[in-house]
């Protein structure tokens, strides 16, 4: 085996040794290092060094002077994101299959993860049947009504680094940043967007921003379909629809508008 090989192979022992550490400490509370080297079939050594890189990062923390470890509160901010995604699901799920059945077309909920959007629910009306399965499926932010919401929402400096190397996928794909950013504005004021056959050819949608307790756009409803059935005179017709239904899951998340 060669030298890169084994340094490939020795992190990923380490991050799984590491991700056993967390878990232990979730099973038991708090552990001493003993225990978790014990545990794990590792030198005491070795089990100091994963603690000491997991206390570096907030996961983990020393109780006092005691010897013994528990998760550190640098896990919230994970756990968060990760609660944040099932809640928009939870509370989204009666209104996506409304929204499916009342248009026919496929609903989906979309968030915005590490540079793209990530479909993480999904309802499909009757006449999407042989239609794509757009659940867990990453798609662009540029060229998407969804990620258009989601853009529009970044903070600018986040904004302008992700309209960036923009990938032209049809023909209508929008890839210049100033015609993008104009685009966003745009969308901010009206409070939903479009994508007429910007990253398929012959697909269409119109996508409106969820928010939060707090008014923070969390994740964005979408409505999609083909260019046919969907064209843009019955994408306007259906956006005050979709703008509805993402305005009441954003008020089951406790976004009241005054």
């Amino acid at each position: 085996m060669s030298n890169p090989e084994r340094t490939r192979e020795s992190g990923v022992q380490s991050v799984d040794r590491a991700i056993s550490v967390l878990e232990i400490l979730a099973r038991r509370g708090e552990a001493g290092v003993s225990e978790l080297a014990t545990e794990l079939e590792v030198h005491k050594s070795t089990a100091f060094r994963l603690l000491g890189a997991l206390e570096g990062r907030g996961l983990a923390e020393q109780i006092g002077d005691r010897g013994k470890y528990r998760l550190g509160f640098g896990l919230i901010p994970l756990a968060g994101r990760v609660s944040e995604r099932l809640e928009v699901t939870q509370q989204g799920r009666s209104m996506c299959e409304e929204l499916a059945s009342e248009l026919g077309e496929t609903v989906n909920i979309a968030i915005l993860d590490q540079g793209v959007a990530v479909n993480v629910d999904q309802a499909r009306g009757p006449s999407t049947v042989t239609t794509y399965n757009w659940l867990g499926r990453i798609t662009p932010l540029h060229s998407t009504s969804s990620g258009k919401i989601l853009l529009a929402a970044a903070e600018p400096a986040d904004r302008d680094r992700l309209l960036t190397d923009l990938e032209r996928t049809t023909p209508r794909t929008l890839v210049t940043p100033a015609r993008l950013t104009a685009e966003l504005d745009d969308v901010r004021t009206q409070g939903y967007a479009w994508a007429l056959e910007e990253y398929e050819v012959g697909l269409n949608a119109v996508a409106a921003p969820i928010r939060d307790h707090s008014g923070s756009v969390v994740a964005a409803l979408s409505v999609s379909g083909p260019a046919y059935r969907l064209p843009p005179d019955r994408i306007e017709a259906i956006t005050p629809a979709v703008v509805a239904g993402a305005a009441e899951i954003s008020r089951r998340m406790g976004h009241w508008v005054r």
